[in-house]
């Protein structure tokens, strides 16, 4: 089950995410992506611990092609770490929760 911490973010939301967020990451996924499955629960420790702190959200790709494309996603899963509206970090694939979390301080 999802965290409730984590917003899912369309095209809509996004760029107003990014600019109110002082620290964002953002989970570019497919449901039907393996590696998008296992980083998800990740994802959700991440929300439910920094709740507060960091706001997470996650991209459908296939919802948003949009916002993928604007971002150049060529590959999922990708994580991005915006810090006051600025992309900070970008890694691709799979990254473990310390990984992750040593990237957000």
């Amino acid at each position: 089950m999802a965290s409730a911490n984590v917003l899912e973010l369309t095209d809509a939301t996004f760029q107003q995410t990014v600019a109110s967020s002082p620290t964002l990451l953002v989970d570019f996924w497919a449901p039907w992506c393996g590696p998008c499955k296992m980083i998800g629960p990740i994802i959700d420790e991440i929300a439910d611990e920094l709740v507060g702190k960091v706001t997470v959200g996650k991209v459908n790709v296939d919802d948003c092609p949009a916002i993928a494309a604007e971002h150049r996603i060529s590959a999922i899963p990708t994580i991005m770490i915006f810090k006051n509206g600025a992309l900070a970090d970008r890694s691709t694939g799979l990254a473990s929760k310390a990984a992750l979390l040593a990237k957000l301080q």
